[in-house]
């Protein structure tokens, strides 16, 4: 990738650290970080997968049971509460108080429903294949130098019980809304502060040079559980991510921000960055947010995606959180 054509906003992006060609690079967040992934990859860096597809699965396949998208198979992680339970739950320090969903006779990973289509035949094996995720993302956070999360929404829903969040309402992917179990949560700037600095905290204690770089998310929301139009949900939730990214860099040194946020949603001349959807990035609008990265963290070398990644790596990313659409109708 060329970086010279960096030049509609000067000095937009200054990198707080150095990203090195041995660096271990790990990826979380919503859909969007998928991108992010594919970019560095292709640029050289060395872009983690702690849970590689099996050979037998095409690129289609891979990619609907969740394999290569992210640095483990935890599929799209939209809240930084999401990100530090996991990380807890990872190190034994937390377990969830419901992690299986039932449909139609099939069970699902409640924390990670859309990783299995079709679901399992028993909770037994939903929690057999937990555990062996579980011991994965371990590794992911012992190993990874550089982590790099994109934030995406602040609706949820959790757990009545124990407060668990969940990354699809109950009753869309599987499971059944209880009001007696579940409630709507639309987490506020503070909560979000906290949590991704407690997922710091808990990152640093297994691997204290580990480092962070935050963005958020450009992506709309596709629909809102709150009695806002979804225009205004929108605004507060990138508003309330974006604060709180400015809030943790402020704190934290190991932290950078890369703002693909402000480059996809600015105002400025020619800037057109969604299909006809309104919430898909065009692929060149893609390639803009990325030429500021890479004009900072100059490409490790002209490589090209090894014949594993090119059958997961594709244009197409996997957004779940359309399926908040289902559950607000």
């Amino acid at each position: 990738m060329r970086t010279s054509s960096v030049a509609t906003i000067p000095d937009l992006y200054k990198k707080r650290f150095e990203i090195k060609a041995t660096d271990r690079i790990a990826t979380a967040g919503s859909c969007f970080a998928q991108h992010i992934a594919k970019y560095m990859r292709s640029n050289g860096y060395n872009v983690v997968d702690v849970e590689p597809a099996p050979e037998n699965l095409t690129k289609s396949g891979a990619m609907e049971h969740g394999y290569g998208i992210y640095s483990a198979r935890y599929g799209n992680i939209y809240y930084a509460r999401q990100l530090s339970q996991i990380a807890r739950e990872a190190m034994g320090d937390r377990v969830p108080a419901e992690v299986v969903w039932e449909r139609d006779g099939k069970f699902y990973d409640a924390l990670r429903p859309t990783i299995f289509p079709g679901g399992h035949d028993s909770p037994e094996l939903v929690l057999r294949h937990r555990k062996v995720h579980l011991r994965r993302v371990l590794e992911l956070l012992k190993q990874a130098n550089v982590f790099v999360f994109t934030m995406g929404l602040t609706e949820g829903w959790v757990s009545k019980v124990d407060g668990t969040v969940y990354p699809t309402a109950p009753g869309t992917v599987a499971g059944s809304y209880d009001s007696e179990k579940y409630e709507f949560k639309n987490f506020d700037y503070t909560e979000v502060v906290r949590d991704f600095l407690e997922f710091r905290i808990l990152a640093r204690r297994v691997n204290p040079r580990i480092k962070f770089i935050l963005t958020v998310s450009p992506v709309p929301l596709a629909a809102t559980a709150t009695s806002d139009h979804v225009l205004t949900a929108t605004t507060y939730s990138k508003a309330v991510l974006r604060a709180a990214a400015g809030e943790i860099i402020r704190r934290c040194q190991d932290v950078d921000y890369f703002p693909s946020y402000e480059v996809i949603s600015s105002s400025y001349v020619e800037n057109s960055p969604f299909d006809e959807t309104g919430r898909n990035v065009k692929p060149e609008a893609v390639e803009k947010v990325m030429n500021y990265f890479f004009s900072e963290h100059i490409p490790v070398k002209n490589s090209s995606l090894t014949a594993k990644q090119e059958r997961i790596a594709d244009e197409q990313v996997f957004c779940d959180d359309s399926l908040l659409e289902i559950f607000a109708k």
